[in-house]
């Protein structure tokens, strides 16, 4: 038996130019599309960098930034530190709520803290505190 080799004079052997310009543009619309998902993932990623950098800057402000309680006083106070700034509100909680006066020698305050990355992004967490009660 011998092998039959295909002919290579016949007009439909190899690829049309419409068909090569068909398959470019597969190729160029596939690339354009990962394209633009790589493009929308480096966009997430760096909003959740920002976000982790201004939590961290609020985590340090609540264990450094918060003075100790016997020292904690009601009011407000502001500061900037690498370029976050921050404010801390301490205020009674619940405005009108009180405890009787000779039930508890602690008042519960609300501590609120705002932080300000230098992109704009704001973060505001609040607490609560027990403080010892002002003699009046």
């Amino acid at each position: 038996m011998r092998a039959i080799s295909p002919p290579t004079s016949r007009t439909d052997a190899g690829f049309t130019i419409i068909e090569v310009l068909v398959a470019l543009a597969l190729v160029a619309v596939s690339i354009v599309a990962i394209g633009a998902v790589m493009g929308g993932k480096a966009r997430g990623v760096r909003t959740l960098e920002q976000h982790v950098a201004l939590m961290q800057a609020a985590r340090t402000l609540m264990t450094i930034g918060i003075p100790p309680r016997a020292q904690l006083r009601s009011g407000t106070s502001t500061g900037q530190a690498e370029g976050y700034r921050w404010t801390i509100d301490v205020s009674a909680l619940g405005g009108d709520w009180t405890v009787p006066e000779g039930n508890a020698p602690w008042a519960p305050e609300l501590v609120r803290i705002r932080v300000r990355s230098p992109g704009g992004a704001l973060s505001d967490i609040r607490t609560v505190r027990l403080m010892p009660r002002s003699s009046e």
